[in-house]
């Protein structure tokens, strides 16, 4: 069997997926920080008073609901203004949400993001269909990648077990479910609003400038 019929020949299941690792009690916000096995994907200024870590998993709704609605505001008023540095990192809890992932990175720096923001928006069309290789080989058809590109980079054994090793630390920090966010190492569950979100950070940016 090729790696790329395990990775999306199975359907999306939403179950958490037992990842090896021992978990730290609290995690410091420089254990948090500490390189990984791949490069972080950040937005916003490395000095920013307040540093928030995403975990995700690209076939989690709530994952999707957060990037789609929250997140293009988030970013406009805290990341944007240079008072919130963004880092996003993975945390697939199926092999679909571990390809996606594998095909965003491969897409470069420069499509990466866009990548991320297309399989979100288009979740519906391949998280959970039966044929999951056909129907992720259409969405990024999308982006511009041909059959051949798609094929190679589901077939990469380092970036299979690099991702997996991203999601893996995470666990060791605690993360059992999507999304979890860390705001300035202070772990929360689940999708937080905006308003919510202004309720943590904007304590954490006042304190900040005291």
């Amino acid at each position: 069997m090729k790696r790329r019929t395990f990775l999306i020949g199975i359907s999306a299941s939403g179950a958490a997926v037992a990842l090896p690792g021992a978990i730290l009690a609290q995690p410091t916000q420089d254990d948090l920080l500490a390189p990984g096995a791949l490069p972080d994907k950040s937005f916003g200024a490395e000095d920013a008073p307040v540093t928030v870590i995403e975990y995700a998993s690209l076939t989690c709704p709530h994952c999707r609901t957060f990037h789609v609605d929250i997140w293009p505001a988030f970013k406009e008023k805290y990341v944007d203004t240079g008072q919130v540095r963004f880092i996003m990192r993975e945390f697939p809890f199926d092999p679909r949400s571990t390809a996606g992932f594998m095909l965003a990175r491969c897409m470069g720096d420069d499509k990466w993001y866009a990548t991320i923001d297309l399989l979100y928006r288009t979740q519906d069309s391949w998280a959970r269909v039966s044929d999951g290789s056909n129907a992720m080989k259409s969405v990024m058809g999308m982006t511009g990648m041909d059959d051949a590109s798609f094929e190679a980079c589901l077939q990469d054994e380092e970036l299979v077990q690099q991702v997996q090793s991203v999601a893996e630390a995470g666990r060791g920090f605690g993360v059992d479910s999507t999304p979890t966010f860390f705001v300035n190492g202070q772990m929360h569950k689940g999708v937080l609003s905006l308003e919510r979100f202004s309720e943590i950070v904007d304590l954490l940016i006042a304190a900040s400038r005291s």
